[in-house]
């Protein structure tokens, strides 16, 4: 029996996605309970990695176990061991043909910025910025600029052996929120490279701040070429926030 679970989780306290050896992963932490409530052992596969410190409000994963009860029931027993930072939010019964990460078509992430100093509430969830004047219009043409299908390899980071081999995606959305001292960026995409997320939150934040134009962001994408005026925003601001099939 094949299992389609949607979960959420803080990613302040945890290693990131995948399984480490330390334990901390949220990876980990699933499988361990998993393995607990089933009473055998129980591999997890993703929809893809969050870093150290990334959020998600539906990461996909599946697994392959007998469950002969109702999956709310299944639902109920995680939560009895998993930490509160980690929820599962549905899970049901697929074919044995999906694959969390393979049978994806899309993904969509939020990366939220706060002007100032955010309060402790939020401040582990956004990327609390300096409080100085932005040009809020050229971050969104900025942002308008990376909309496409594109090589986007020098918004993207190595990740050794586990680079996605592809560099081209298309990105279908990419726009900003403004609220007060909160901006929200919104991506809906095909598919991401390694931190590419955070280098369009990083870079369209340095176009607010006039250390970036908008031509620059297209001249840079057109490079292909990894560069230092990329910054990488921080990790706290991202979220996966739905996984597309």
């Amino acid at each position: 029996m094949r299992w389609k679970c949607i979960c959420a989780y803080d990613g302040t306290e945890f290693d990131g996605w995948q399984r480490q050896l330390s334990g901390r992963a949220i990876q980990n932490v699933l499988e361990l309970a998993l393995s607990k409530v089933l009473d055998v052992h129980v591999l997890t596969h993703g929809s893809g990695r969050t870093d150290a410190g990334v959020h998600a409000r539906g990461q996909c994963f599946h697994f392959d176990a007998e469950w002969i009860h109702p999956p709310s029931k299944l639902v109920r027993a995680l939560h009895s061991i998993l930490p509160k930072s980690i929820r599962i939010n549905h899970i049901k019964q697929v074919s044995n043909d999906f694959h969390a990460r393979h049978s994806a078509i899309g993904k969509r992430y939020t990366y939220k910025y706060y002007l100032g100093r955010a309060n402790p509430i939020e401040e582990r969830y956004v990327w609390a910025c300096r409080d100085m004047p932005i040009n809020f219009t050229s971050m969104q043409e900025a942002a308008s600029r990376l909309v496409g299908t594109h090589n986007f390899s020098a918004y993207g980071a190595s990740h050794g052996k586990n680079s996605d081999p592809n560099p081209v995606k298309n990105i279908y959305r990419l726009d900003l929120l403004k609220t007060g001292k909160k901006i929200v960026l919104t991506t809906e995409g095909s598919g991401y490279l390694y931190r590419m997320v955070r280098s369009f939150a990083g870079a369209i934040y340095s176009v607010g701040r006039g250390q970036l134009t908008p031509d620059q962001i297209t001249e840079i994408l057109s490079s292909k070429t990894r560069t230092n005026l990329i910054v990488t925003a921080p990790c706290s601001g991202l979220s996966l926030d739905k996984v597309f099939y």
